[in-house]
């Protein structure tokens, strides 16, 4: 399986170095584990930190789970160091935070390839998910970001986003996000998509409040997202319930396939079903649709 391909129904946080939280995510049934070497972890401890995820990555079995570092930036004093050592037995991916232009992805990409070599590793074999909205500039330039072709999945961020906005909260009084951070959710799923690579939604961080969480959850996989990154071990199985195609939905579009067989063996490509004029967008939603649940069960 490639990067490009995972599944990434859940992408779960994981604080570098902490072991406890590591062999209870390792319990879960999260697609993809982040091991976080940015924010979970304060700057007197990068340097441990990190020598315990390369260490990780090293020895851990994680089974089906996606092996993810989120590295730091690389115009702080951490990021290439944190390339460097994880590289040594790669993840299958790092999470990118705060990429403001393309040019930023295109130089971890070129180091990257450098170390590949170095280390004997196959080329752009590793893939990037970028959190592509925590800074204004990052925000403007998102659709320009998959032009980097290690980049297999866009995620977007709020919370930095509000901080370097000087927006007191990222959210109005009824829990639905304010427009300009909506505008960053939209533009993520969008660029993602065109570009046919992962729309995966941010993180929910009340996790305490269970209904505002899987409304959300269901809100955002009905537009198009294939996943969310979660930060309790709570939010991992509504996450995969609702990126998962329901047993009804998958029979409704079994039938639907049929029916379009049928319609056109008699010439015809817009028909009635189930009361409702269908064609061929229909047509390609179904195929999606089961193409995702034969992932899915393939994953496990």
């Amino acid at each position: 399986m490639t990067a490009a391909n995972r599944l990434r129904r859940s992408m779960h946080f994981v604080p570098g170095a902490n072991e406890k939280m590591l062999t209870k995510s390792l319990a879960t049934n999260a697609d993809s584990l982040v091991l976080d070497l940015e924010d979970a972890v304060t700057p007197a401890r990068k340097d441990e930190a990190r020598s315990v995820v390369a260490g990780w990555l090293r020895d851990v079995d994680f089974g089906r789970q996606e092996r993810t570092v989120r590295m730091n930036p690389l115009d702080t004093p951490w990021g290439y160091a944190d390339l460097r050592e994880t590289m040594v037995h790669p993840p299958d991916a790092y999470l990118v935070p705060k990429p403001e232009t393309l040019d930023d992805l295109m130089t971890i990409d070129a180091e990257l390839r450098k170390l590949e070599r170095e280390y004997g590793h196959p080329d752009r074999s590793v893939g990037l998910v970028l959190v592509s909205t925590e800074t204004p500039l990052g925000a403007l330039n998102v659709a320009t970001f998959t032009q980097c072709p290690r980049v297999v999945g866009l995620s977007w961020g709020a919370e930095d986003l509000a901080a370097a906005l000087g927006a007191p909260r990222n959210r109005n009084r009824d829990g639905n996000y304010l427009p300009v951070f909506e505008h960053c959710r939209t533009m993520t799923l969008l660029s993602a998509a065109a570009a046919g690579v992962q729309p995966i939604d941010t993180v929910y961080v009340d996790f305490k409040d269970t209904e505002g969480f899987v409304a959300e959850c269901e809100t955002v996989a009905w537009s198009g997202f294939t996943g969310k990154l979660s930060i309790h071990p709570n939010q991992i199985d509504p996450i995969n319930d609702a990126f998962t195609p329901s047993a009804a939905d998958v029979a409704e579009a079994i039938e639907l396939l049929q029916a379009f067989e049928a319609a056109q063996a008699e010439g015809n490509m817009a028909f009635t079903f189930n009361g409702q004029m269908v064609d061929a967008p229909h047509l390609n939603r179904a195929k999606s649709l089961l193409d995702r649940a034969a992932a899915i069960e393939a994953a496990g």
